[in-house]
């Protein structure tokens, strides 16, 4: 290479380079923080931009003067090679003093009203929502209305939002980039954080663990879903209410009157029509409203699927290793008898099902109704719910859930399961759940 083309190659690389980069920082990631949703992305915003205008400004300032510097007292034929040794310079001194004061004192002012600001406590009719943490999935608790859900996060659009933040385990950190700072998850203290979504429409974000917490940290998701007031109403009523579909009692013994009686009426029995998510089930009733005195939207159950932007949609593969009939059709009234009374009894709860009161996993009272499965790491269908009922323990490593499929390999136990549920008894629970409005 000859010593002309070095640098017309370097000045042709540089340019590419600040191209790319001008192109790259023109679009806006849609989890990003730069978005002026609410007041907290908003205020970190403004320091942000500030913080890089006095840094843009320094840095041309000192390599202005550096290259100047080069430049004049570069080596040149016929001049000593030795510049002249100046000692001191007051006002040199003073003034490379003054400046950088002044600067840090317009970094240090903003920075310190945005801290006291976001880390200050939140009005006094502020939404209130508990996060606890666990390995590896969210739970979210509405105390002002004694709502329990999992990995899916309702905000009324324009109402600030204040999260008071806990671990059931290890250290997470609980973050809605678009929307919200990260803030950790810490044990033995209950850190907050609270923003207002005023800026924004109706709408599906994504929220992510952002602290370490073990091997399926990346996997530990959620979503939080933006909505009308009216439309929050709603959805808290009908958390409300008792899980959608109620499993019927055990079958009287044969050859009873009950018996006979229950046989000519059985032709008569059918099980409610499953809806589509963000609609009520045909006949069911409209829950109580009065007691939250706030309008509603009729109809309104969850954020409809159709509406989640295409950067919500979770995408994560099934392993092949676990295969699922999809085309079986399967009965929620044994899907019922089979989550009630198997081990599924000793971790979840459901409204209203005697028995289902336990905290171990995420609450399914209303889980036909959730878009996301798993940590918010796969879609809530038929696919992907049946196969994270087979072998949960795949499909995300780490998960306390047991491997329920016949003949699934166990990468836990290490083992091929001998004994298990068939694909039609979990295409049954996978109809139980999805009746779960």
């Amino acid at each position: 290479m000859s010593a002309d083309s070095r640098p017309r190659r370097f000045v042709i690389a540089a340019l590419t380079v600040a191209l790319a980069s001008l192109i790259a920082g023109c679009v806006q990631n849609p989890n990003s923080v730069f978005h002026h949703r609410t007041d907290f992305n908003r205020d970190v915003g403004s320091l942000f931009g500030l913080l890089i205008w006095l840094g843009t400004i320094v840095f041309v300032f000192t390599e202005g003067m550096l290259v100047w510097a080069l430049v004049k007292y570069r080596s040149r034929p016929g001049k000593a090679h030795e510049p002249e040794q100046v000692h001191g310079n007051t006002r040199l001194e003073i003034l490379w003093t003054v400046i950088p004061a002044v600067v840090l004192a317009v970094i240090a002012v903003p920075t310190v009203q945005t801290i006291f600001k976001t880390q200050g406590a939140a009005r006094g009719d502020a939404l209130q929502v508990e996060v606890i943490g666990h390995q590896w999935w969210w739970e979210f608790k509405y105390p002002q209305y004694n709502v329990t859900t999992a990995n899916e996060l309702y905000l009324p659009i324009g109402r600030t939002v204040n999260f008071a933040l806990h671990t059931h385990d290890v250290l997470h950190a609980f973050w809605i980039p678009a929307l919200g700072g990260k803030r950790d998850v810490v044990n033995n203290r209950t850190n907050h954080l609270w923003f207002t979504p005023d800026s924004t429409t109706e709408d599906a974000f994504n929220g992510y663990c952002a602290e370490f917490c073990g091997v399926s940290h990346a996997n530990m998701r959620f979503r939080a879903y933006t909505v009308t007031p009216e439309q929050f109403a709603s959805w808290i009523a009908h958390q409300l209410t008792p899980a959608a579909f109620n499993p019927m009692p055990a079958p009287p013994a044969a050859g009873t009157p009950a018996a006979a009686a229950a046989t000519k009426t059985s032709t008569k029995t059918a099980v409610t029509p499953v809806p589509p998510a963000g609609q009520t089930a045909p006949g069911a009733a409209a829950p109580a409203t009065a007691s939250l005195g706030m309008p509603m939207q009729a109809g309104f159950v969850s954020f409809a699927r159709e509406k989640m932007p295409a950067h919500a949609v979770p995408r994560t593969p099934i392993p092949a290793s676990i295969g699922f009939d999809t085309t079986l059709k399967g009965d929620p009234a044994n899907g019922a008898m089979l989550v009630t009374r198997g081990t599924c009894i000793g971790c979840h709860t459901i409204q209203g099902v005697p028995g289902m009161v336990a905290e171990t996993g995420p609450n399914l009272t209303h889980v036909g109704s959730r878009n996301t499965i798993g940590g918010g790491l796969f879609p809530n269908d038929t696919r992907h719910l049946g196969s994270w009922i087979k072998n949960a323990r795949a499909m995300k490593p780490g998960v306390a859930m047991l491997t329920l499929g016949k003949g699934q390999y166990d990468p836990v136990l290490k083992a091929r399961m001998s004994i298990g549920l068939t694909d039609q008894q979990v295409a049954d629970i996978v109809a139980y759940l999805q009746a779960l409005k």
